[in-house]
């Protein structure tokens, strides 16, 4: 338990307005070796992509039991801090989120992106409800005397069209940032926001760490970086790169026999 706390806090300390630390999320352990070695300093699974890698869709629909060993062997086959991308916690009411977040740290992960999505549907949970969870979250960590990275995510701005993004859109977003914060979240995840005004005024809005995924037509990371950013993630990119490249190889291949 002692390395996991120490991960914690190593992870933690990797996020700084301005300076953000680089997560190339991965899917399995064979992926999480392969961006250890290209020099990460921590390593994010993305539920999409390990959803899809074991034959699943996105939404939970990979069973928790499954989501966990995968976890546990990504810990087992990297010697550095991992995040877990547990989507909604695998559970509606707080007491679940608080049991699930214990056993999803019994795998050795030291953080986790909890989205304020309600699974199965287009709707988020309102601000006092997701709140509610993210404090439920951090008493489970608590429970289970882990000090994990609670990155909180919102859905705003992936429920739109980037030219339909408003005020309100990112008033709303500020405002669960700082109900996130107050019931323990370390970061706050706000993907599919790639505006750059809308991302600074978000970052001088808060003082937790702000997450931007780097889907195409996002700002690159040093504009990110100026804007604020302390983590930049890749979502489900490099899981569709790599069966795109795999795909290419695999029809040159075959058409040539």
């Amino acid at each position: 338990m002692t390395k996991q706390i120490n991960q914690a806090e190593t992870f933690a300390a990797l996020h700084k307005k301005g300076d953000p630390v680089i997560l190339y999320n991965i899917w399995d352990a064979g992926s999480a070796g392969a961006v250890r070695d290209a020099g990460a300093r921590a390593i994010a699974t993305g539920s999409a992509p390990v959803a899809m890698a074991q034959g699943y869709g996105d939404g939970q629909n990979i069973p928790i039991e499954a989501a966990l060993e995968n976890a546990r062997r990504i810990v087992a086959a990297v010697d550095l801090p991992v995040t877990l991308d547990f989507e909604g916690a695998y559970a509606e009411d707080e007491m679940g989120v608080a049991e699930n977040t214990q056993r999803a740290l019994e795998s050795g992960v030291i953080g986790f992106n909890f989205e304020d999505q309600i699974i199965g549907t287009s709707d988020l949970y309102d601000t006092e409800t997701q709140a509610a969870r993210v404090r439920a979250m951090r008493e489970g960590c608590d429970a289970a005397g882990i000090p994990a990275f609670i990155n909180a995510r919102t859905d705003i701005f992936l429920k739109a069209k980037p030219d339909a993004h408003n005020d309100a859109m990112l008033n709303d977003a500020i405002a669960r940032a700082r109900a996130y914060a107050d019931a323990g979240a370390n970061g706050f995840f706000a993907p599919g926001l790639r505006d750059k005004d809308m991302i600074a005024n978000l970052c001088e809005s808060t003082d937790l760490p702000v997450n931007i995924i780097a889907l195409p037509g996002t700002p690159d990371t040093t504009t990110l970086a100026s804007l604020g950013v302390a983590r930049i993630s890749y979502g489900p990119v490099p899981y569709r790169h790599m069966l795109a490249w795999l795909q290419e190889q695999a029809k040159e291949a075959l058409q040539q026999g």
